[in-house]
C-alpha cells in the first residue's frame, strides 16, 4: 500500500502544485508560506481516497482532482493552525520545520485562513454540473466546519487535563480525524455521480478509516523518540489529552483500531475486488510506522 500511496503522490503533487500557482497580486511570503505547508511531503491520503471513491462509482478520474486538491488545503490549513502556539504549539511537522517557525505566527494564520479559501475556489472553479459542486462544497463546509473537524479540536482544547474519558475521546476522533476521511469519501462520491446506496457506505467507511487512522495517532505519540516519524512524540499525555491510550491502554487501543479497520472493510463489502487497495489501506493506517 504504501508504494501505491507513493505513485499516486507523484501523480497528484504536480496538479497540486498547479493549483497553488499564485498570480501577482499574492504577497509573495503568504503565497510562499502557503507552498511550504501545503507541498510538504505527505502520504496524500485523504486526497487518495477522494480520487479511488470516485473511481469506485464508475466516475472519471479526472473529475476529482478538484476536490482532492480542495480537500488537501483544508486539511493544510488544519495542520498549520494545529501547529501554532496556541494549539498543540509543534516546532516540527512532516520532518520539517512547522510553518509558524519559517514564516511567523501572523504569516502562518493567513496561510492556513488562504488555503480555506483556497479550497472553495477550487470546488467552485471545477468542471462540474452547477448542483453538484453546490452538493461538494456544502459536503466540505460540514466536515470541515464548527460540527465536524473545526468542532472537533475546539473539543480536543476544552478535553485537555479532564479526566480521562474515552466516549468523549471518540466524540473528538470522529469530528476532529474522521470527519475528513468521511469527507473525503463523500466528494469523491459525488465527483463520479454515486447512488444514495454508494456514497453512503462510503461515506461509513471514511468515518471508521478515520478513527482508525487517529488511533494509531494516539499509539504513535506514545512511542520513544519522533525523528523517524517527522514529528515529536509525548507531547499528548505532556498536554493531557484526551488519547485512547490514556483512556484505555496500549492495547485495548490496539483492539479497538482493528474493530474500527474491520467495520471500514464492512463498508467495503458491495464493491467487490475493485475495493481491494482501500481494504488493503484500512489495514495499512494501523500498521503505519509513521
Amino acid at each position: 500500500m504504501a508504494a501505491a500511496l507513493r505513485a499516486f503522490a507523484a501523480e497528484f503533487d504536480p496538479k497540486f502544485q498547479a493549483f497553488l500557482s499564485a498570480d501577482t497580486d499574492v504577497p509573495q511570503q503568504l503565497a510562499e508560506a502557503i507552498r511550504y505547508a501545503a507541498l510538504a511531503p505527505g502520504k496524500r491520503l485523504r486526497p487518495y481516497l477522494v480520487v479511488r471513491c470516485c473511481e469506485l462509482v464508475g466516475g472519471r478520474r479526472d473529475h476529482a482532482w478538484h476536490p482532492a486538491a480542495a480537500l488537501e488545503c483544508v486539511h493544510a490549513f488544519s495542520l498549520i493552525h494545529d501547529d501554532l502556539p496556541a494549539m498543540d504549539d509543534d516546532d516540527l511537522r512532516r520532518g520539517r520545520p512547522t510553518c509558524h517557525k519559517v514564516y511567523g505566527e501572523a504569516t502562518a494564520i493567513l496561510a492556513g485562513d488562504a488555503l480555506l479559501a483556497l479550497a472553495f475556489e477550487l470546488l467552485a472553479a471545477q468542471p462540474a454540473p452547477s448542483d453538484r459542486a453546490l452538493a461538494m462544497v456544502s459536503a466540505l463546509a460540514g466536515g470541515a466546519g464548527w460540527s465536524g473537524m473545526i468542532g472537533g479540536q475546539a473539543t480536543d482544547i476544552e478535553g485537555e487535563h479532564k479526566p480521562p474519558s474515552a466516549d468523549l475521546c471518540r466524540y473528538i476522533h470522529e469530528r476532529k480525524t474522521a470527519a475528513l476521511f468521511r469527507t473525503a469519501c463523500r466528494l469523491g462520491a459525488l465527483a463520479g455521480s454515486s447512488t444514495d446506496e454508494a456514497l453512503t457506505a462510503l461515506e461509513r467507511f471514511g468515518q471508521s478509516l478515520g478513527v482508525a487512522f487517529q488511533i494509531a495517532d494516539d499509539l504513535l505519540d506514545v512511542r520513544e523518540g519522533g525523528a523517524d516519524i517527522g514529528k515529536r512524540t509525548g507531547k499528548d499525555a505532556a498536554s493531557g489529552k484526551q488519547t485512547f491510550p490514556r483512556c484505555v491502554g496500549t492495547e485495548a487501543s490496539r483492539a479497538f483500531a482493528a474493530d474500527a479497520v474491520t467495520e471500514a472493510k464492512r463498508c467495503l463489502s458491495d464493491f467487490g475486488p475493485q475495493a481491494g487497495d482501500l481494504r488493503a489501506l484500512a489495514d495499512y493506517v494501523i500498521n503505519r510506522n509513521y
